[in-house]
This record gives structure tokens, sequence and C-alpha cells, in this order.
């Protein structure tokens, strides 16, 4: 089936390497056969009973077609036994198979409908699963919140696309002011989350200080991990995943963005002196998970700093996608050419679903934004006309979804 193919195509490349090496790891003082001795503390029931009653409901079901309505329904009875086998998890670092299972669901992006590249895909898992993976995250965040810096704000508590939009917006805002040329290059990779290297993850977590017990759950959930595509016509043959983090799982964010970081700091960003020079700081990129945005006060720096950052995610296993990676300057930029291929040099540019433009003028995005509420205004229309339909309800379509689109970003 060409799903089963697509899919295959992305996922399963580097897995015999991936077992190869997970076996030479395995050599460890703590480590006896694949199993940490030195534990993390103990899973309390009480942890269970918050994962639990944190997993949203009315979500489809995994591979298992168990509802999470199923066990909130049985309340305490469900928590004692799921509190049971997370903690034999625990301790034996061994995953049931059916927590390890994804069901992918395609679907239709713009383009065309023949084209499996037009579409996305959501994954289903086990919601039993999640119980595990939300205490595992709660036990991960103590480590990782420290290890991010203030320019990455994708999935993090408190940070929004919104903060990337408004320090842009702000810092192009201080150009004009003062009459300063700046340059941005908003990078894409090609199928970033997909990408990740299973092993070189593992050693990023080691290096960042991640517990040998968390890194041994999260391996051994990563070995053996299997998926099926399901659609209108039915469900693909189970097929192996070598690679990419595990999508559907709310530790994947995190994990990318350990990730992310790595590719960063490896790239010296951090210590580079290419940027804009605000309040006695440099800063030289802005970051929402894979989307980066790179930054500087003239061509030749963010050229640099765009080289750094393209070597070290190409040896991290993660490709620029040069077609989509754009170059917007305030003032006059050369054609870049990059692996032979030109890259776009652009006056304006979406980020984050909210309009950019080079000179700063935020009057462009609000007279789209106005735009955007009036074609939706305008496919409501036959609703807000109707007169089967309450005042109350109409006010209620109105807020949730003119309201939203109006004001984003602003």
């Amino acid at each position: 089936m060409v799903w089963t193919k697509q899919k295959q195509k992305i996922l399963r490349r580097g897995g015999k390497d991936t077992q190869e090496n997970y076996k030479k790891e395995l050599h460890n003082p703590d480590n006896h056969n694949g199993v940490m001795t030195h534990l993390e503390p103990d899973i309390l029931e009480w942890e269970g009973k918050w994962a639990l009653e944190s997993i949203t409901t009315n979500k489809a079901s995994g591979g298992d077609g168990i509802p999470v309505e199923l066990f909130q329904i049985l309340k305490d009875d469900a928590v004692k036994v799921l509190h049971s086998i997370c903690q034999q998890i625990w301790k034996t670092q061994q995953w049931p198979q059916d927590w390890k299972r994804s069901v992918f669901i395609p679907i239709p992006k713009k383009g065309n409908a023949k084209e499996c590249s037009n579409y996305r895909t959501i994954a289903l898992i086990s919601h039993a699963s999640k119980v595990m993976l939300k205490i595992l995250q709660a036990r991960l965040q103590q480590y990782v919140n420290c290890e991010f810096p203030d320019v990455q704000a994708g999935f993090r508590k408190g940070r929004r696309t919104r903060d990337q939009i408004a320090n842009i917006c702000w810092i192009l805002k201080k150009a004009r002011e003062f009459q300063k040329n700046i340059y941005f290059c908003f990078i894409d990779y090609a199928k970033a989350f997909d990408c990740v290297d299973h092993n070189k993850l593992w050693k990023i977590l080691k290096e960042m200080g991640i517990p040998d017990h968390l890194t041994c759950l999260l391996r051994n959930l990563y070995t053996g991990q299997e998926a099926t595509v399901r659609t209108g016509h039915g469900t693909t043959d189970w097929f192996q995943i070598g690679k990419g983090v595990h999508q559907g799982c709310i530790l994947s964010p995190c994990l990318f963005n350990l990730y992310a970081e790595y590719i960063m700091r490896n790239a010296g960003l951090e210590e580079a002196q290419a940027g804009i020079k605000i309040a006695r700081r440099n800063i030289n990129n802005l970051r929402y998970a894979d989307d980066t945005t790179l930054m500087a006060e003239s061509e030749e720096e963010l050229k640099s700093l765009l080289m750094k950052v393209k070597e070290e995610s190409e040896k991290a296993g993660l490709k620029l996608n040069v077609q989509k990676t754009k170059i917007m300057a305030s003032g006059v930029i050369s054609s870049w050419q990059i692996d032979g291929e030109t890259m776009e040099t652009v006056t304006d540019s979406i980020l984050g679903g909210s309009k950019i433009t080079a000179d700063g003028d935020c009057s462009h995005e609000i007279k789209r934004r106005l735009l955007l509420g009036r074609k939706v205004m305008t496919n409501l229309d036959s609703i807000l006309k109707s007169r089967d339909i309450t005042l109350p309800t109409k006010v209620h379509l109105v807020k949730a979804m003119v309201f939203p689109m109006v004001t984003y970003g602003l």
C-alpha cells in the first residue's frame, strides 16, 4: 500500500544501526542485561491519579481501542491497576508492546490529494500509556527546564508563538528608530521531527545530565516501535520505526527541543559575536521548536551564522529545506546560493501565523487580519442570518471564530 511505503521511507532509515549501537551502549556498571539498577524514586499512587485525571477526554483511542473515559469512570480501581503497571515498567524499564504502537491517520492539506506529501498524519497511541508518559514527563521537567535558553519558546509553559512575533516586531521597530539594517534568515527543516537520530538523542540526554534510569526508560520505549496507517480503505501491516521522535507522544516536544538545543550549542551561537546588540546583550537567534530565526546586523554575519547552523544540523541528521528557507533584510542584500540552490529573498514572511515585514510596519498585518476576519464572517453568513439559531449562539460563534482570527499576534 502506498501509505506504508511513504511512512517507512521516512521513519525506518537507521533502524539496524540504531539497534547495533544500542547493544554497544549497554556496557555500563549500573546496567545489567539492559536494566538500570540505580533507579530514581518510585512512582507514587497520587502521581498515577494526577496523570489519569489530566488526560484530555473525547480523544480517539489507540490500537488497543480502550477509551480514556473508561479508566476515569473506574476511578480508584483504574488508578491502582495503572499504578502497578507503571511501577513495574519503572523497575524493569520494559514497556508493553501495545504501548509502543502508533496508528497513523492521514489528514489532507492543500494540493493534489493523490500525493502522499500533501497529507499530514496524526498518531493515535494507547491512552493507558499516557499515564506513564505523563509521570515520566513530570520527572524529566526538573532536569530539562534549566537547559533551555530564553530564546527557545517552543512547547514551554507560559511561552507562545506570539512571544517571538512580538520580539521580532520590537527589534524591527528599534532598528528603524536607530536607522540600522537588520538581516533575518527564517530556517525551515525538512521533516525535522521525523529525522531525529535515536543514538544521538540518548547521547545528548546523557551530556545534559538526564539520569541514566530515565534515559534507559526512553530508549527502551523507542526500541521496537511499530506503526500502522489507517485510511478509509483499511489498515496496513505493522512496520518498524527506526528514527524520529515518537509522534503523538507528549514527551516528543521536550526531546526534540533538547536535540535542537544541542545543535545550536555546537554551532556556537551563544558565544558568537554576530547578532544584534540589545541592552548589553547579543541576540542572534529566536526559536520555537524547529522554527529558527537567525538575525544579524550585516549580511556577512548572517551568512556565517547560517553556515554554522547548517553544518551542525547535518551532523545531527537534520537537513535544511533550502527552497523554504527565506532571507529578509531591511537593507540591500545580494543573492545567496547554498548547495547549488538559490535562497529566496523576501520583503515579508509568515512567522508563527503572523506576517512580518522588512520595514517593520504592522499595518500590513492588521489589514491582513481584518481580511481574514471578513472571510470567516462571510462563511458564517448563512448561520448569522438564520432565524432558527439564537442570538447568544451567534455571539459565541463570532467570539470563538472571528475575534481570535482578527486579534492573533497583535
